[in-house]
């Protein structure tokens, strides 16, 4: 991910066109978004198997979710003053979070027109009949412009830091330049596109399966996933992010997709933790990068799980945080005191 390229990519190609002129509103276009086949599962639901079908569809959307939530899916207590962002589909009444005109405004803020044919299908197929859908409570964290955008486009990295602080056990191997395939090691597999990208908006297209104790039969899913992010500049300098993110989910199995609806508020309370508890994870790193670029280099060294030109990019990014830390710290001092 350079400064100034719009780049398209797919599992086997990557075609760079002439640079942008604006150094941060630099963006990638996914051409392709691969899709193996396979049949669909019909799991049966009965009063024997319902509790292990409950876990089994934890497991796939947290699947689906690895690459953007990468911590394991907990379920927590219900809150009764939480808005409940999860919709049963289909929707109806008046357009509101997670209605129907509200997916289709989404779906029409989408650059599909940068998109090939092959990706467009792909998003729609999922997006426009999804099993659930849910928007993520908005995140605004300091974090620095750069280091938002690297570890969005390398979650890879994310997994490599947790990896190196022993808190998961996912593998994830980058099989392109915006891809990646990522395991818990007990069953949960996913397949992540990023198929677009800009300063302002991320389009994650991802197949995820559960294979593991809790079924039967491998259950199969699809997510669409759309970050939006916006960046303000405080008085003290610094830059703050603001992040929302929509996932359509998909799920192929009748039994799963039904217990899915059934299960969708807890499913959604932990979805809204781990992407709060991400957010926080990557504003620390940016700290950590300014105040004690060091140690983070060395981290970056270490770091398991990326390739060396991954570990390069991010000691550069690490290195481009510190001296726009130190920037703003001296401009601090030069402000006379009132």
């Amino acid at each position: 991910m350079r400064n100034g390229q719009t780049v398209t990519s797919s599992r086997n190609t990557l075609v760079r066109a002439p640079a942008a002129t604006d150094t941060f509103d630099r963006s990638l276009v996914g051409a392709c978004v691969t899709n193996d086949p396979c049949q669909k599962s019909r799991v049966s639901v009965n009063s024997r198997r319902v509790n292990r079908h409950r876990v089994a569809c934890m497991q796939i959307v947290g699947a689906l979710m690895l690459a953007i939530v990468c911590t394991d899916a907990s379920a927590q207590s219900p809150t009764d003053s939480a808005p409940r962002r999860f919709s049963f589909l289909p929707g109806s009444g008046t357009p509101r979070v997670g209605s129907i005109a509200h997916r289709e405004q989404i779906l029409e803020s989408l650059p599909m027109e940068r998109l090939t044919d092959e990706a467009k299908q792909r998003i729609l197929g999922i997006a426009e009949k999804p099993t659930l859908f849910r928007r993520l409570p908005s995140q605004i964290v300091p974090c620095d412009r750069d280091m938002f955008l690297f570890l969005t486009r390398t979650p890879d990295v994310l997994v490599g830091l947790w990896d190196l602080m022993g808190i998961t056990q996912v593998q994830s191997t980058r099989t392109g330049p915006y891809q990646l395939d990522a395991s818990d090691g007990v069953g949960t597999l996913c397949r992540v596109d990023l198929v677009y990208g800009d300063a302002n908006k991320h389009i994650f297209v991802v197949d995820g399966s559960y294979d593991g104790k809790m079924t039967p039969t491998e259950i199969r899913g699809k997510g669409v996933f759309v970050l939006e992010s916006t960046y303000t500049v405080g008085e003290d300098g610094r830059t703050r992010v603001s992040g929302i993110l929509d996932c359509f989910v998909q799920l192929d199995s009748l039994g799963i997709d039904l217990i899915a609806r059934t299960m969708s508020p807890i499913i959604g309370r932990s979805a809204d933790s781990n992407f709060e508890q991400t957010a926080q994870f990557i504003a620390q790193v940016s700290e950590a990068s300014e105040r004690n670029p060091s140690a983070m280099l060395d981290i970056a060294s270490r770091l398991p799980q990326v390739n060396q030109q991954t570990r390069d990019e991010f000691s550069k990014t690490i290195l481009a945080v510190a001296r726009r830390g130190q920037q703003v710290a001296a401009r601090a001092r030069e402000i006379p005191t009132q």
